[in-house]
């Protein structure tokens, strides 16, 4: 049964083609109501008393609670509902808006992966910081909400009062997060109850104690990086009495089990970080802006309590280990490819994809209701982490039929990390494909879409499917069709190892630690062989080499033979000088003697020799030598059962 769409053209102000859309979308598109919400809401009630759970869609986001009231009046589910009169409807783009109509529905369409989540269970104790007279005024507003402990520097000014706790000493550090927060204190006195004089107990420094929320009115530096993310710590400044009252008001309502999403998940196996404690990979180190991803020796540790899903570790993350999971990056590519599908099969040309998080979502709304909307070629697709949205995304969006990708970040967007990844998609994609839109004016979005021109998108699109660099060399070969080389930005994830032949020896220390497979050596002859699409460029085999033999050249070769070894180095076996059976490589060996000639361990020409042995012949001409190091005491003489019968005549 095909689902029923419900349409309003909202008093006239938007133009909706009911039978056009229909044939498109092959769904049910009923004739548009003009007062769905208000003077019509009678057709709404039937819609949804005749429609089955999910089968009506309702194109009006912004009165979905009306529809969600309107349902409970019913009994029936909630309806979805789909936003086309902001996003497409209202502009003054005097083009067909039918494709991207088309495209709108059949993204909403695309089932939605269910959210992970953990819960946070937060028993209301607050830890305050600051100056007694904001930090015990605070205190008294929530002492009726939380169980409130307040730490003051001194106790010139302890209040006499029971209603809360109050503590002296110095806060050492600080870590965690809502619900689990874990704080040490220096020099912590606490007041004795008894007693006509208050009198405090000892001194006592390096005290640890547990709380679930942390209210920051010093003034002074934050205690955590990108401290507005992290759950369950708020901070104001203490001479603003405005932040002040809207910290307490905010803190008592943190009392209660929350649900914390899991952003993203990981895969420690394919991490790149380390190996035999030389750091390689460090990109999500670099990037995160909360410290919730430290390094756990060979790979990464991520804590899920502190992560706020900025998405940027997913975007450049070279082997996979890490991916974003709220929702999974393949179904990010499925809209995309979604989106320019339909625009396609619609009838529509040149499509172009407008990426945006929730703040350029309000930007959208804003300039279709007050200004000139977007264009009708402009396909916005909002995500709730646009740094997820790195050049995988990107040129798998452009590689499915759009022409152009602009990515529109908001203000909390980490935009060094975007623009790192746009430059590397642009670097790929090509010249006036890839934009980065850096605006918070509604207005000047509007208008720099439509001044935007952009190439004739592919001429034949592909939606390929695989991990995010799979579908990233396909999508390439699909932009670059005569291309078999693409020079990339320094520190791209794709490239090829170089090395220089004159003074590796083929020790293949390498080969032994590359995380992704990529260096490989050749068990009948000194060799070593390389995979350049299996290639991280994750830096581990320059940093392990001990001769300094290697080198990166970031670019994608989009031909074959990145996807097959190649030989980088090789050499004829050294012959063992006492049996002739090949081991080793020639320079290797030769380099050896010539370092230990004239070493005092090595003055005896027959010990510089057995450098140029094999393994067996080696063992053998130490065991025939003088001072054998395998040689020891005289074996004792077996007993046999004469010596003790002798033994008992002797007693």
């Amino acid at each position: 049964m095909a689902k029923t769409l419900i349409t309003c053209d909202c008093l006239g102000s938007q133009t909706i083609d009911a039978e056009a859309l229909s044939q498109a979308t092959g769904l049910d598109v009923r004739k548009p109501c003009t007062a769905l919400c208000t003077d019509q809401i009678d057709r709404a009630a039937k819609a949804l008393n005749g429609g089955s759970e999910g089968d009506t869609i309702f194109c009006c986001a912004q009165e979905s609670r009306v529809f969600e009231a309107l349902a409970e009046d019913l009994g029936v589910a909630a309806p979805p509902t789909l936003d086309l009169r902001d996003r497409a409807g209202w502009t003054s783009d005097t083009a067909p808006t039918l494709p991207k109509m088309s495209a709108l529905i059949a993204e909403g369409l695309l089932p939605a992966p269910l959210e992970k989540a953990v819960d946070v269970i937060s028993g209301g104790l607050c830890l305050i910081l600051g100056p007694s007279d904001v930090a015990l005024h605070a205190a008294e507003q929530l002492k009726d909400h939380l169980g409130v402990t307040v730490l003051l520097s001194d106790a010139k000014d302890l209040p006499d009062t029971r209603d809360y706790d109050v503590v002296i000493g110095q806060l050492r550090r600080a870590s965690g997060a809502l619900g689990q927060f874990d704080v040490v204190i220096d020099q912590l006195q606490q007041p004795h109850p008894g007693g006509r004089e208050r009198s405090l107990s000892e001194p006592q420094s390096g005290a640890r104690s547990q709380c679930d929320i942390l209210l920051d009115l010093r003034g002074t530096d934050p205690l955590f990086p990108a401290h507005e993310k992290r759950e369950g710590y708020l901070r104001a400044d203490p001479s603003h009495a405005p932040a002040v009252a809207a910290a307490v008001m905010a803190a008592s309502h943190l009392i209660g089990t929350f649900e914390k999403p899991l952003y993203v998940k990981a895969e420690p196996l394919l991490c790149a970080h380390s190996r035999a404690e030389k750091t390689a990979c460090t990109n999500c180190l670099d990037l995160c802006p909360t410290g919730a991803i430290t390094s756990a020796g060979d790979h990464v540790s991520i804590d899920p309590m502190i992560c706020a899903g900025c998405g940027a570790c997913s975007a450049a993350c070279p082997s996979g280990a890490i991916s974003y999971d709220a929702p999974p990056v393949d179904f990010t590519f499925r809209r995309v490819q979604t989106l320019a599908k339909a625009y396609l099969d619609a009838g529509g040309v040149v499509p172009k994809l407008l990426v945006h998080d929730a703040h350029g979502g309000e930007m959208v709304r804003l300039s279709a209701r007050h200004g000139r909307g977007l264009p009708a070629d402009v396909i916005p697709m909002e995500m709730s982490a646009i740094g997820a949205f790195g050049h995988a995304e990107i040129t798998a969006a452009l590689a499915a039929g759009f022409a152009s990708v602009t990515v529109m970040p908001g203000p909390g967007a980490d935009k060094p990390a975007l623009e790192t990844q746009v430059t590397l998609a642009f670097a790929i994609a090509g010249e006036g494909r890839v934009s980065l839109l850096d605006t918070s004016d509604p207005d000047a979005m509007s208008d720099a879409l439509f001044g935007a021109e952009a190439p004739a998108p592919v001429a034949n699109p592909v939606r390929p499917m695989g991990t995010r660099r799979q579908i990233t060399r396909q999508a390439a070969k699909a932009l670059n069709p005569e291309a078999d080389m693409l020079a990339l930005p320094a520190g791209a994830p794709y490239g090829a190892v170089v090395v220089n032949t004159d003074d590796c020896t083929l020790c293949l220390s390498c080969v032994s630690l590359c995380p992704s497979g990529a260096l490989g050596d050749n068990e009948d002859k000194p060799q070593l062989r390389f995979q350049e699409d299996a290639c991280l460029q994750c830096g581990l085999c320059a940093n392990i080499c001990p001769e300094d033999a290697i080198t990166f050249d970031p670019r994608l070769n989009l031909t074959d033979a990145a996807l097959r070894q190649e030989v980088l180095n090789e050499e004829e076996p050294f012959p063992c000088v006492e049996c002739g059976a090949l081991f080793g490589s020639k320079s290797a060996i030769d380099r050896i003697t010539e370092k230990l000639t004239g070493h005092s361990m090595f003055s005896d020409p027959a010990k510089l020799r057995m450098i140029q042995m094999c393994d067996d012949c080696r063992v053998n001409a130490q065991f025939h030598s003088e001072n054998n190091p395998f040689a020891g005491a005289d074996r004792p003489r077996v007993r046999t059962t004469a010596d003790y019968f002798s033994d008992r005549k002797d007693h």
